[in-house]
């Protein structure tokens, strides 16, 4: 877990944006987490729009433009109005907007369980201790493997997660050989997924078991269930 001892006595967040910030919000909307190992849960999502990334299986290019700039407190009353205790903030890239670091702390502040959905191509050293890191490794078929910012995956630990999402059998080499490496799976929980329509799932899950990877296999709840990428 996270030192919050440690991080109560250092110098407040780098980059962090001021009490009345402004945030561009695509959406808030409950629903059952469909990834990482919150999986099932009845969560509040807060998504932020913008996202430097073009991943080429992305399934949320609309997060991309338009949203609604909103204050930080109106943000913090729509999740309360929810009644629910895990809240997810993901996008596009959430850490692209300098208010996201101050979003993430008032979420913990008022006692929520959170979680950030973020690319893995922005620095995640400044978000609040008290939040789950779901940070993505991208693969080559993702076309922007070349934006993994691997000074990130020192930071990580046992409170956070990565995901992998694999489009073809090069991508699970790929991901085999960063597993290794770096000695991701002693870190955190490895999260392997197959992109929708292009990997099938039981291939995928039969290669981890075949090599007796120490990831945890995932496929996205939410598409089973109702065939969206927002979940809803």
């Amino acid at each position: 877990m996270h030192d919050t001892a440690a991080a109560d006595a250092a110098a407040p967040l780098a980059g962090a944006a001021p009490p009345d910030a402004r945030l561009r919000i695509t959406e808030i909307f409950a629903s059952l987490q469909g990834e990482s190992t919150r999986v099932g849960l009845p969560t509040v999502f807060v998504r932020l729009t913008g996202c430097p990334l073009r991943c080429t299986w992305c399934d949320t290019a609309y997060a991309f433009h338009g949203g609604e700039t909103r204050t930080l407190e109106s943000v913090l009353a729509e999740v309360a109005d929810h009644g629910l205790r895990h809240v997810c903030v993901t996008g596009g890239e959430p850490l692209a907007q300098k208010g996201c670091l101050s979003l993430l702390g008032a979420l913990c502040d008022a006692g929520y369980s959170v979680s950030l959905e973020t690319s893995g191509a922005l620095a995640v050293g400044a978000v609040d201790p008290r939040v789950s890191r779901i940070m993505d490794l991208k693969a080559p078929g993702s076309g922007e493997a070349g934006k993994n910012l691997y000074a990130n995956i020192p930071l990580l630990d046992a409170n956070d997660e990565i995901k992998i999402v694999l489009a073809d059998e090069a991508d699970y080499a790929w991901a085999k050989q960063q597993i290794a490496e770096h000695d991701l799976a002693r870190r955190c929980t490895v999260l392997l997924s197959p992109v929708a329509g292009a990997l099938g799932p039981a291939t995928l899950a039969g290669w981890i078991v075949r090599d007796r990877l120490p990831v945890r296999f995932q496929l996205q709840l939410h598409k089973i269930l109702w065939s969206d990428a927002r979940g809803r």
